[in-house]
């Protein structure tokens, strides 16, 4: 039973994940440590995935170097910047492990951290969160944003509010499975992983500084991927958006009642007040602007998805680069 037990552990399959952008400097440092981590612990193989969100350095070229010289690492080229959730969806496909772990490329999720998210799934935790809370490193305006980020969770995806989001995650092979159908051309990693997993836990991991360079979240492509947050899984912006029409039609005819009855008072004492209503008319009118905005996202999210407008494009890989 207890050889059993050893061999059933030894096929157990790890597949990190890992986007790369602007990475040519830190992401050989990465695999290195993902292998000496992984020489500690028997029972288990493993193999690298790199994509390559087409930054403007030579990562390529160094992917392609750690593909020759250590034939676990896998590299996948996509043709232009997707962006890093769809990197994410593009290695998810490719990835054959039992266990799959997504990390980030500049060496601040230690991989030397890894089996403390691994060893805690079992039956009931299919989901495990690197939990750097106290992160020291992150900048104000990061912490802002993951706040925001957090709160906006919580509140469109109904994330349980002491859980927090990350971006080193370790699942099982069931709720990738379930990730993988999603196709839209909009991924949103944490959303589909709220609704793939049962159970989703955080796990204390050390969050180091990075090695080199800056985030590549710009404030846009933050608020990008804030968007496909809530439009690809929630519908409440646009009830939002009803109870603001329903507020104001309300406030409308409430003020209309008291102009009309203060005037019935005292007549030719009341001005007619222009300054007013064109305040008025400049509020509703930005707030219909606004929420004209918002539907023409969703529909247009909606018709680009119709359309099969794709996740990615998979330009080219290490393994068409090793048969040629």
């Amino acid at each position: 039973m207890h050889m059993e037990k050893n061999q059933k552990l030894k096929d157990r399959l790890i597949s990190f994940v890992i986007p790369c952008y602007n990475s040519g400097k830190t992401i050989e440092s990465v695999v290195r440590q993902i292998d000496d981590v992984m020489k500690t612990r028997e029972g288990y193989e493993y193999e690298v995935i790199l994509v390559n969100d087409n930054p403007p350095d030579d990562t390529w070229r160094i992917i392609k170097d750690l593909h020759q010289k250590n034939p676990k690492v896998t590299g996948l080229c996509m043709s232009h910047n997707f962006g890093q959730h769809n990197a994410l969806m593009a290695g998810y496909r490719k990835a054959k492990g039992d266990i799959i772990v997504s990390l980030d490329d500049d060496g601040q999720n230690p991989p030397s951290e890894v089996f403390k998210l691994v060893d805690r799934l079992n039956g009931n935790t299919n989901v495990v969160y690197g939990d750097y809370t106290d992160d020291k490193f992150a900048s104000g305006f990061r912490k802002l944003g993951s706040d925001f980020n957090d709160w906006t969770a919580t509140w469109l995806l109904n994330k349980p509010k002491e859980l927090y989001f990350s971006s080193y995650i370790a699942t099982t092979r069931e709720v990738i499975d379930q990730v993988n159908r999603y196709t839209g051309p909009y991924p949103f990693v944490d959303g589909l992983m709220l609704r793939s997993g049962s159970g989703i836990v955080n796990q204390n991991v050390d969050h180091q500084k990075r090695q080199e360079g800056q985030s590549g979240y710009s404030l846009s492509k933050l608020l990008n991927l804030w968007a496909n947050g809530f439009t690809a899984f929630s519908v409440k912006p646009l009830r939002i958006g009803a109870l603001l029409g329903a507020i104001c039609a309300g406030f409308g005819f409430l003020f209309s009642l008291f102009v009309v009855i203060q005037k019935l008072i005292y007549q030719d004492a009341v001005d007619a007040g222009w300054s007013s209503i064109i305040c008025i008319m400049m509020i509703l009118g930005g707030l219909i602007l606004l929420m004209l905005g918002l539907i023409g996202e969703y529909v247009g999210r909606i018709y680009l998805t119709m359309n099969s407008t794709p996740q990615y494009i998979i330009f080219e890989t290490t393994e068409s680069d090793s048969q040629s």
